[in-house]
């Protein structure tokens, strides 16, 4: 199962396209945008269509994967991206254009995401953000995930010190699991009150 096609009532979740490459640009070029995201802004549409390839279409290239566009049903053209690694930790990132920011577009795509994870048997996911960003906090708590902890990083490639906070939500019944990696690797840890 490789990013199926989902729907919600405002959305059309989907895989990037050739087509995308625009789009994709949009999104991760804009350096308001990209302060929370662990690349760089992209420079070009040169530099999309490397990064399509390397991000999304690799991904698509395998058996089971989830990255998708976010798009509005309305004209089907990517305002964001949600994405859900295969790998311990079954990580999900997000990012959205500022322009459709506080409208729970990534609450409704990131709810219909963990529903079809959950069906096709991916037992939890966590998510973790810069814990001067917690507006993307309350889109995890919104989705349903739980706060765990915290831990500090030099994140890379940015080479930035940065705390971190990590949300988890189990899916198969398993509900005392906590994912332990971050914290168990960083030096700097510890449970925040009141998150």
């Amino acid at each position: 199962m490789n990013t199926p096609t989902l729907e919600t009532e405002r959305l059309r979740l989907r895989k990037f396209t050739a087509d995308d490459m625009e789009a994709i640009y949009q999104i991760y070029s804009d350096e308001v945008v990209n302060q929370f995201l662990p690349c760089f802004p992209l420079k070009s549409r040169e530099e999309a269509r490397a990064f399509f390839e390397k991000r999304y279409a690799s991904k698509y290239a395998l058996p089971q994967a989830y990255a998708y566009a976010v798009c509005l049903k309305r004209d089907n053209y990517p305002i964001g991206y949600l994405c859900v690694d295969m790998d311990e930790p079954h990580d999900l990132g997000y990012g959205l254009r500022k322009e459709f920011w506080h409208q729970g577009i990534m609450t409704e795509a990131g709810k219909a995401v963990i529903e079809q994870v959950k069906k096709d048997g991916i037992p939890y996911l966590t998510a973790t953000h810069d814990r001067n960003n917690p507006r993307s906090g309350g889109v995890m708590k919104n989705i349903g995930m739980k706060y765990q902890y915290s831990y500090e990083e030099q994140w890379q490639p940015k080479d930035l010190c940065v705390t971190f906070r990590m949300y988890q939500i189990n899916l198969d019944g398993q509900n005392d699991r906590v994912y332990r990696k971050y914290w168990d690797h960083a030096e700097i840890h510890f449970v925040e009150e009141d998150v």
